[in-house]
């Protein structure tokens, strides 16, 4: 389906609403403006605990509830190792040109080769999205057991949610998940098969036209090249060989993301630039 897809559109570039996008200051100023280039890799994991259950007025010295969240408080303290790429190193370096000097130290100390581990850390402390652009996260997301109040679970279930750095196998990340939980009586399923997708180039003279059409909206406010730490359609355009940048336009608060939430939302403003951005865009780069 991708490959007839790819025969029918013959495009240079394709660009995602769904990605990228501008971080505000503490104070609501425009920060920096990102284009997402890569995206990391989604792969669920299905974990299940069995046992005989039984009545609850007669507790076995085995519980399936108990057994999976042990597994799951082990997986809660593992970290996976900081690792960047060529996208991820470049995004420490620019970005550290617009944070206080503690962070902007830490910023260029992690984009060093090696990276300093120390500043790493502190960094990850500081952020989940900060945390989530150094390494490899997994994190339980879903829980199902028992059956009845007065009776004994006869299986617990879990579902733990990998964003895997592009490049990474995922075979790699679940033998260090099996490793970490260590218990050969959880059962493991894959929720479908992951979709890898190579990063997207960022043209020369694409990243030109993108940085003068920011200009033009928020002066002085750079252009960062972003891996997204979630997931996006964008990866089936890429598969199908055509690159893919990410340029949203819409600015946030980066420690207040509320994607897939009940208050998932918006600013006014921000959406109504994004779209004068967009119209700019589509105008500059397709004439």
């Amino acid at each position: 389906m991708v490959t007839a897809g790819r025969e029918l559109v013959d495009a240079a570039l394709a660009l995602n609403t769904d990605a990228g996008g501008g971080s505000l200051g503490a104070g609501g100023e425009p920060l920096t403006f990102s284009v997402q280039t890569s995206e990391k890799v989604y792969q669920s994991f299905r974990l299940t605990v069995t046992n005989p259950g039984g009545h609850s007025s007669l507790p076995r010295p085995d519980n399936a509830i108990y057994q999976l969240a042990a597994a799951l408080i082990r997986l809660a303290g593992h970290r996976f190792p900081v690792a960047l790429n060529d996208g991820t190193r470049l995004f420490f370096e620019r970005s550290a040109d617009f944070q206080e000097s503690a962070v902007a130290a830490d910023m260029r100390a992690v984009a060093a080769s090696p990276p300093d581990l120390d500043a790493a850390q502190r960094l990850a402390a500081r952020s989940p999205h900060l945390n989530s652009m150094l390494r490899t996260t997994c994190v339980a997301t879903r829980l199902a057991a028992g059956s009845a109040d007065n009776a004994l679970p006869r299986n617990a279930t879990a579902v733990v949610n990998c964003r895997i750095l592009p490049g990474v196998p995922v075979d790699e990340v679940e033998a260090a998940l099996r490793r970490v939980i260590a218990d050969a009586a959880i059962a493991w399923e894959r929720v479908e098969e992951a979709r890898p997708s190579p990063p997207s180039p960022l043209e020369p003279d694409v990243l030109a036209a993108l940085e003068e059409l920011v200009g033009e909206m928020w002066p002085g406010v750079p252009v960062i090249p972003e891996m997204s730490t979630g997931a996006t359609d964008g990866l089936f355009v890429r598969n199908a060989g055509i690159p893919v940048l990410g340029v949203s336009a819409i600015f946030g608060d980066p420690d207040d993301v509320r994607a897939h939430g009940l208050d998932e939302r918006v600013g006014v403003r921000a959406f109504h630039d994004a779209v004068e951005f967009w119209y700019r865009m589509l105008k500059r780069l397709g004439g």
